[in-house]
């Protein structure tokens, strides 16, 4: 018997393919952190995202046969992953909250932050979130995709089956939605 881990992701199929269950546990063993992070930073809630990996695990297994091997097995998984997570949200019309990283670093001086910078940043980063949660959801998938999970716009294209060119216009208009919302809640905040 050969060593799973030494296998191919598409040797891996085609033994699940074949009926090898070991096979399918180490695909999920190599993927089960990506396919959780990326829903956990888009549901925010660690039961749900338990819960919603279990799905797509399954889902993947059901359609292992539609898998192409044109594209990369990570990017067919989570494209999956996030389609289920856009389904689940408009099953139970409840906003996502992707982005909890967007934190954008205060100037260091070397020093330990002060207690009124760490406020500063800690409000800073709920700011953001706030905003990006707001986001329409045809904007923050590809903000969160390409911001938090740092795909290319190649593989967004690939993941939301959009055109590079609309991917790339989302981005585009999605950062510039941010930058006016946050300013403009600067103001109100007296900023």
């Amino acid at each position: 018997m050969t060593d799973m881990a030494a296998k191919t992701d598409m040797e891996l199929i085609e033994g699940c393919l074949a009926g090898d269950q070991s096979c399918f546990s180490e695909l999920v063993a190599r993927y089960k952190n990506l396919v959780y992070s990326i829903i956990l930073r888009m549901t925010k809630d660690n039961e749900e995202a338990n819960d919603l990996a279990q799905d797509v695990f399954l889902k993947i297994y059901k359609n292992l046969r539609s898998y192409s091997s044109e594209y990369r097995f990570s990017t067919w998984v989570i494209r999956i992953a996030t389609n289920h997570v856009i389904d689940q949200h408009r099953r139970k019309k409840q906003e996502t909250v992707p982005l909890d990283a967007c934190e954008y670093e205060l100037e260091s001086t070397g020093t330990e932050a002060s207690p009124e910078a760490v406020y500063l940043k800690r409000e800073q980063t709920r700011r953001i979130n706030k905003i990006v949660a707001d986001l329409p959801e045809m904007y923050r998938i590809p903000i969160v995709l390409y911001h938090q999970q740092g795909l290319s716009y190649q593989e967004i294209s690939d993941i939301t089956a959009e055109p590079l060119s609309k991917v790339k216009n989302r981005i585009f208009r999605g950062r510039k939605l941010l930058k006016e919302s946050y300013l403009k809640e600067g103001e109100s905040y007296g900023l």
